[in-house]
């Protein structure tokens, strides 16, 4: 049986956060060079995490509840957004591309 913590890991609240997921494709698709893409993970990872951070320091509730800590979620939001990244980087030189 798998436990809650890696549910979440897993789940939306980190691999597919949807904050890291849209900063890492807005990344890759300003990307120019395929270089850029851990750093376009790193960004959405980072950026989504203190985001994330600011909005409980609030005190409103969270969007996505989850269980497991900060240090815990960045390797999963880091990969999801470098993915994100990496398709969007695709796309939009293939467009590139074929447009000129």
């Amino acid at each position: 049986m798998i436990s809650s913590t890696w549910l979440s890991l897993f789940g939306l609240a980190g691999l597919f956060n949807p904050l890291s997921l849209v900063i890492g494709a807005w990344m890759g698709w300003r990307a120019d060079q395929r270089n850029k893409i851990l750093i376009a993970g790193f960004a959405a990872a980072t950026l989504s995490l203190f985001v994330e951070t600011g909005l409980g320091l609030t005190g409103l509730p969270q969007i996505i509840s989850h269980d497991a800590g900060a240090l815990a979620m960045f390797p999963f939001r880091f990969a999801g957004g470098a993915l994100a990244a990496l398709i969007a980087f695709g796309i939009a030189s293939r467009r590139n591309r074929n447009a000129g």
